[in-house]
């Protein structure tokens, strides 16, 4: 916690969560505290906590737990994006999230602050390459469902509500890279009445599970 912060309700709090469970609190300058903080805009507090586990592919198609319900980001590289992604697929009961190991945001210290600590609730696989593991939840039976703009069949005439579901949402710049699209189940777009022809990929992402989520009541 920074030496210089004014006193608040929320620091209060911070201070006795950090006595009831017996975490070490240590007040620094600020300018180290921005330094560990490695974001923009830390509000004067740093949790250091431990790393995220990664699971296997395998594990998020198991049949313990609810029908998978799967996020896969496909090159996506803009980690504001994938933060939000991520805050609504915790909203939305996503079951697991896919992400490449390369050419892709990592979870980072923006991705963890915009999630707004979704982070901590989600399971996550990384992946060598986003084609194969579609590859492997198709023959898995999961309806992989990849979001194109162009596509034809309206997203909201899918019917989502009973079945293993991965929605692939593409990177911000190109949508969905050409292997990835010829592996996907359906491609569906959003339909839209104004005159922009497509929405951010983290808004497109966040209807999308919103609209699984309704059909899954």
């Amino acid at each position: 916690m920074a030496a210089e912060l004014d006193p608040s309700e929320q620091l209060d709090r911070i201070e006795e969560l950090c006595r009831s469970a017996r975490i070490p609190l240590e007040v620094v300058p600020r300018a180290r505290l921005d330094r560990q903080a490695a974001t923009e805009s830390n509000q004067g507090v740093v949790a250091h906590a431990k790393p995220l586990h990664s699971v296997e592919l395998d594990d998020l198609l198991s049949g313990d737990g609810p029908v998978p319900f799967l996020l896969v980001c496909d090159g996506l590289t803009d980690p504001h994006n994938v933060g939000s992604l991520l805050r609504s697929a915790d909203g939305t009961g996503v079951t697991g999230v896919i992400l490449p190991r390369h050419r892709s945001a990592r979870v980072s210290p923006t991705v963890a602050k915009v999630a707004a600590g979704a982070i901590e609730h989600l399971r996550f696989c990384s992946v060598a390459g986003v084609p194969s593991a579609l590859d492997r939840l198709v023959k898995a039976g999961v309806h992989v469902v990849g979001l194109a703009g162009e596509a034809r069949q309206s997203l909201f005439d899918l019917e989502l509500d009973d079945r293993p579901v991965a929605l692939v949402i593409g990177s911000e710049d190109k949508g969905l890279a050409a292997l990835s699209r010829r592996r996907c189940t359906t491609l569906a777009s959003i339909p839209q009445v104004g005159a922009l022809s497509s929405l951010n990929a983290s808004v497109a992402g966040a209807v999308a599970m919103y609209e699984v989520a309704r059909q899954r009541g």
